[in-house]
């Protein structure tokens, strides 16, 4: 009977955390209350923690921080603070260009290692850029920059083998993409592993099962392409052709890689950007779970998913929940909010005026939910401006959550909200403006049905 209960308990509390989904592509709000600013970046784990560093883009392309993030789950992010910021002069100074940060830790040295593209802002430099800081999250001291091997570098990205071998992974415009092995300290290049003289950005490196492989995207500016792999069983040698590894012709679901995150020895996880070169602090991200097969790797589209990252198979996503809809326009009104036409929207109609100086609101009842769980709801809405509305949520008559929505330019989208849901139908969603501004048009909710 006790080992019934335990399996009862553990069953369920496996429900309980089913419905904690990453949705790609959406307004991602964090726990400042802003959209995650961490493009172009990367992830390290330390203990049971994910660390995401990445480029802030709030103000265009021009370098402002390099920012870090926090999450157990890969869902709920917390925004820890910012690792390097802009000086008055010098490679961080302004109308510099500083991208795809990533860090890899030092055994010997006991340091995090900070690689960072640097450029002027007609990318006439193309240096690498290096930092150090004692804590992953914490303050990191520049130490300057170099072409690595006396070669032009770009987008790049940052591997350790094994062994602890670390390695620099370079777009060179003038001859290829470049493997290169750093020295004992990670703080500098000491020789070529490999060349590609192929135009290939934005590298990625995973090894699974004792196999390499390395993820990019061909050159075309900031729009999206279908980005390819190659696999090997060794670094300096046989490489296979490149292949793409999403749908055929959907350009990576409009995404570049950034990143890619193993997951147990058998499943890793994609991780690129959606970028919106006219309003960059705008860009998205696409984070789908990749299917490796051998040396074959695919990565089906989806528009949400719940990760396992204590997968031992060769999937990084657990089954999705069911799900119910609640249209805005049949939700309860208050103040002045109403209905208003929305020709993307799921019945053509959104509930609007949603916030404001008369303190319109957006009340849903009856919300169900199969267990107590915490769950990712998906605000389907409209965003006519050209920056991020907000909107306070309240559930079940708890604390306020402020969320953002990202500018729509005249479609739809989502936005996503980590919330606790009761058993059964008397859940109540909130939705009011922050202070006299308005929130977006709400199309409706997506709520997970354990």
């Amino acid at each position: 009977m006790h080992l019934l209960r335990t399996l009862l308990f553990a069953s369920l509390s496996s429900l309980a955390e089913a419905s904690l989904q990453v949705v790609p592509g959406a307004t991602w709000t964090t726990s400042n209350n802003e959209h995650m600013q961490a493009h172009g970046g990367g992830l390290i784990k330390v203990g049971d923690t994910y660390y995401l560093v990445g480029e802030d883009k709030t103000g265009g392309s021009a370098f402002q921080n390099v920012n870090c993030y926090s999450s157990r789950d890969l869902v709920q992010w917390t925004y820890v603070g910012a690792l390097l910021t802009r000086g008055s002069s010098g490679d961080l100074g302004p109308n510099r260009v500083v991208e795809r940060p990533k860090v890899l830790f030092n055994e010997a040295t006991r340091k995090y290692v900070l690689y960072m593209h640097i450029d002027s802002s007609n990318y006439g430099d193309a240096k690498v850029g290096v930092a150090t800081g004692d804590s992953v999250c914490g303050s990191y001291t520049y130490r300057g920059s170099f072409r690595p091997l006396g070669h032009q570098s770009r987008d790049m990205g940052l591997f350790a083998d094994d062994d602890g071998t670390g390695y620099l992974l370079s777009e060179d415009r003038e001859n290829g993409l470049r493997i290169m092995k750093l020295s004992a300290d990670y703080l500098s290049v000491t020789e070529s592993t490999y060349l590609w003289g192929d135009s290939i950005e934005a590298p990625a490196l995973l090894k699974l099962n004792g196999r390499y492989f390395i993820f990019g995207s061909r050159l075309t500016g900031w729009d999206p392409n279908d980005n390819v792999y190659s696999t090997s069983t060794s670094l300096t040698s046989g490489w296979s052709a490149w292949a793409t590894f999403a749908d055929a012709g959907s350009k990576t679901y409009t995404s570049q890689t950034n990143f890619v995150l193993p997951v147990g020895s058998s499943a890793a996880i994609y991780l690129g950007d959606r970028w919106r070169s006219a309003n960059l602090m705008t860009s998205t991200y696409v984070w789908l779970p990749l299917t490796i097969s051998g040396s074959r790797v695919t990565m089906p589209d989806a528009e949400s998913w719940v990760p396992n990252l204590s997968s031992t198979s060769s999937s990084a996503s657990m089954a999705k929940p069911a799900e119910t809809a609640y249209e805005g326009e049949a939700a309860t009104y208050g103040g002045q909010a109403r209905d208003v036409s929305c020709g993307g929207c799921s019945g053509g109609t959104a509930a609007g005026y949603v916030g404001g100086p008369d303190r319109g609101t957006v009340t849903f009842r009856g919300v169900r939910s199969d267990a107590d769980a915490r769950s990712t709801i998906r605000i389907r809405y409209a965003n006519g401006d050209s920056s991020p509305r907000y909107a306070n949520v309240r559930v079940n008559g708890g604390a306020a959550q402020k969320i953002a929505f990202l500018p729509t330019s005249g479609s739809v989208s989502a936005s996503t909200l980590h919330v606790d849901l009761k058993a059964g139908s008397t859940n109540e969603v909130v939705i009011e403006g922050v202070g006299d501004g308005w929130a977006p048009d709400i199309d409706r909710l997506i709520v997970p049905v354990q």
